[in-house]
């Protein structure tokens, strides 16, 4: 540490206690000391201190082993708490989770549009309102507050069918300012998509690997980058916009499409509607003959033009494997992924090495999740340059 900032080494290595415990479930003072690299000492004053404050607590002593029976330590599930806070195209989520990140309360508000004012003040509200089941004592160890909304939800009022300047508000709208002013929590910011990855990366099961290319299909198609076991950002905090990636060649005076034109899931809600299929119903469960004849048309079209852009990724960054999430049914975001498989093995991949593409373990509420994750990460990780310029966990594994 440097200049013997003795508060800061002793910060440091608390925080390299819980992430340790986190990451584990339970050790005993021996491991701890071990997996951490602390002198016995060192790690016993840390978990005692730990203990006194609330964040550890000791189970019943282990015994039939060789040597003394061993004192198990792990982490308090009410030794912290975190909120979160989804700010969507189609609806607000919240949801309240304890330092295992289980759930302990959540609510869902459903709008036609995101228009700003009425957004911010039901999303604040939420956030309250999930508050509110807590005790005092309880209150005073939400450690943070986390928003995932679309970085430019300002500039989809057309693909939303909404007024040209609908959402311009969004443009200066000081979100983290007024949910801190109500809340009184430390607010930060991170875009759904990549939130959704660390959920993915924290509490899921589908990225086993260092490197993977993260794809959330949601109203509009997002991603994450995932690169050394990192959630990767970028120097311009931009990384894994893959909705902006082109789709073809430009039209007679018109540049290329997107991705997020081909391949986001508002355009298969439109054609579910117009075929007489309530979206929200198809989108929960997945039924019906007639709603999966409209899924596979849709498929088709935007498997076609995503194999193309997954391709063209792995061709810069040599990712291991990738992800395939969102709101769709199980049934549906399984076939979705099998079918992104199989048409990607069609192209010419030579120079290229194999990544293997798979299904996210999430789903619908993996943007939420993460926002509330990220700042118990935050709190709680060994890295002290853990929050980037962006405010995105950098480490996150």
């Amino acid at each position: 540490m440097r200049g013997g900032d003795t508060t800061g080494l002793r910060a440091y290595n608390e925080r390299l206690v819980m992430h340790a415990l986190l990451q584990t479930g339970m050790l005993s003072k021996a491991e701890i000391a071990r997996e951490t690299g602390l002198s016995g000492q060192a790690a016993s004053v840390i978990v005692n201190r730990l203990l006194e404050d609330g964040l550890l607590v000791k189970l019943d002593k282990v015994r039939g082993q060789v040597g003394q029976p061993s004192t198990p330590i792990a982490p308090n599930p009410d030794g912290a708490y975190s909120l979160g806070v989804k700010i969507g195209r189609r609806s607000v989520e919240a949801i309240l989770i304890n330092l295992l990140g289980e759930e302990l309360g959540a609510s869902r508000v459903r709008y036609d549009a995101p228009l700003p004012e009425p957004t911010i003040a039901t999303a604040i509200s939420q956030a309250a309102g999930l508050l509110r089941h807590l005790s005092p004592a309880a209150r005073s160890r939400v450690v943070g507050l986390g928003v995932a909304m679309p970085d430019e939800i300002h500039a989809w009022s057309a693909e939303l069918g909404l007024a040209a300047g609908a959402l311009d508000g969004w443009r200066d709208a000081d979100i983290a300012g007024a949910f801190a002013r109500e809340t009184g929590l430390p607010v930060t910011l991170y875009n759904d998509a990549a939130a959704a990855c660390a959920a993915e990366m924290i509490a899921g099961h589908a990225i086993t690997r260092r490197s993977a290319l993260y794809i959330y299909l949601g109203t509009f198609i997002g991603g994450g980058v995932v690169i050394d076991g990192r959630l990767y950002r970028g120097e311009q905090g931009n990384a894994g916009a893959i909705g902006s990636m082109p789709t073809g060649p430009a039209g007679p005076g018109a540049p290329p499409g997107q991705l997020i034109h081909s391949v986001s899931i508002f355009l298969l809600e439109r054609e579910l509607a117009a075929g007489g299929i309530d979206p929200a119903a198809a989108l929960a469960d997945g039924s019906g003959e007639t709603a999966n004849a409209i899924f596979d048309a849709w498929t088709g079209t935007a498997v076609t033009d995503l194999s193309r852009a997954v391709v063209s990724a792995l061709s810069v960054i040599d990712f291991q494997e990738v992800v395939v999430d969102g709101f769709l049914p199980p049934a549906w975001r399984d076939r979705f992924t099998q079918r992104l498989a199989m048409a990607v093995e069609h192209y010419n991949c030579s120079g290229l090495k194999t990544a293997t593409i798979t299904a996210g373990s999430i789903g619908p509420m993996a943007r939420v999740l993460g926002a509330a994750m990220l700042p118990l990460k935050g709190r709680f990780s060994p890295d002290t340059d853990l929050l980037v310029r962006s405010g995105m966990a950098r480490d996150l594994m």
